[in-house]
């Protein structure tokens, strides 16, 4: 689920927060870090267990409608294209994804229907509902864009489920582009022809994993150092004029640079710069370019560039 340029933010995120509390241990640190990473899985489960309970709040309103004293011929007669929809009674029969969601204690919407309830409602008012209604017929592909689009201009941009999660997770908030980024990803590659779908682990494989803990310590313990390193490579900035983000990126690439064989240069600098763009100031990734530049040229030039293999350079 987790890709490197998500694994990078996180680190970034646990190295600002360690800078700020000016911890003598880094242990507290990572641990959080590490925390923090796992309940960014709970999230991505909870957003995908989220719409299949939107769906039984919709199957819920009309079941009621229909035993209405005066129900409508819509009322008894309703189209049942959402509660029928291929994909989410996908997601519903996954075992993995439900035994993901008892194992990790997820019951989230089972036990406050208030979110689910709120997006229905927002959902059967939306032009993308009434859009997906207006179409008689059903294919596996147009249930799986209209989840897409429900999940992108209804879900993800809701204010109480904005809210829900600022009040239960402190990192949630921040995490949440990053997850719904994910698991927009993870719908569209599902097909019709899968009899079991199996949500994606939190790392591809042991080599991420390892990855997140180590940039954090080869940065945090050698923060000054790497910072060092950039005297006379910012003309015209003092180093307490530089913002605190920028300083923090740039000495995770340097880290990357020094420690990280298999990483190319042009990889590590690319990502800072994509970073940069999201989280920091409008100007940063043309000034953490230029002084990642200098830096590899510099490093190569007295050989502090671990890089083992053709193209890392």
């Amino acid at each position: 689920m987790l890709t490197r340029r998500h694994i990078r933010t996180k680190v970034m995120q646990s190295i600002y927060a360690y800078n700020q509390t000016k911890k003598d241990s880094i242990s507290v640190e990572e641990k959080f870090l590490n925390k923090s990473i796992l309940e960014m899985y709970d999230l991505f489960i909870l957003n995908l267990d989220l719409i299949v309970q939107v769906k039984n709040q919709a199957k819920n309103y009309y079941e009621l409608a229909q035993k209405k004293h005066l129900a409508t011929q819509e009322d008894k007669k309703p189209n049942l294209k959402f509660v029928q929809n291929k994909l989410i009674k996908q997601l519903e029969e996954s075992e993995e994804l439900q035994q993901l969601i008892e194992d990790r204690k997820l019951r989230n919407w089972k036990n406050d229907t208030e979110v689910p309830r709120n997006i229905w409602d927002q959902l059967k008012e939306s032009t993308v509902y009434k859009s997906y209604l207006n179409e008689d017929f059903s294919s596996y592909k147009e249930d799986k864009d209209f989840v897409i689009q429900f999940f992108k201009k209804v879900v993800a941009p809701n204010p109480s489920l904005y809210e829900y999660y600022e009040d239960h997770k402190l990192t949630w908030l921040d995490d949440f582009p990053i997850v719904n980024t994910s698991l927009v990803k993870f719908l569209k590659h599902l097909k019709d022809d899968e009899e079991l779908i199996n949500p994606p682990k939190l790392f591809k494989n042991f080599e991420d994993k390892n990855f997140a803990n180590e940039l954090f310590k080869k940065t945090v313990l050698n923060y000054n150092e790497l910072l060092g390193d950039t005297d006379g490579k910012t003309p015209g900035w003092e180093k307490d004029r530089i913002a605190e983000i920028d300083q923090i990126l740039i000495c995770m690439a340097l880290a990357e640079f020094k420690n990280f064989p298999s990483i190319p240069v042009k990889v590590s600098i690319n990502e800072y710069l994509e970073i940069a763009k999201e989280y920091s100031t409008p100007k940063s990734s043309f000034f953490i370019n230029g002084v990642l530049d200098k830096m590899a040229k510099e490093y190569k030039e007295n050989g502090k560039l671990n890089k083992i293999g053709r193209g890392l350079m």
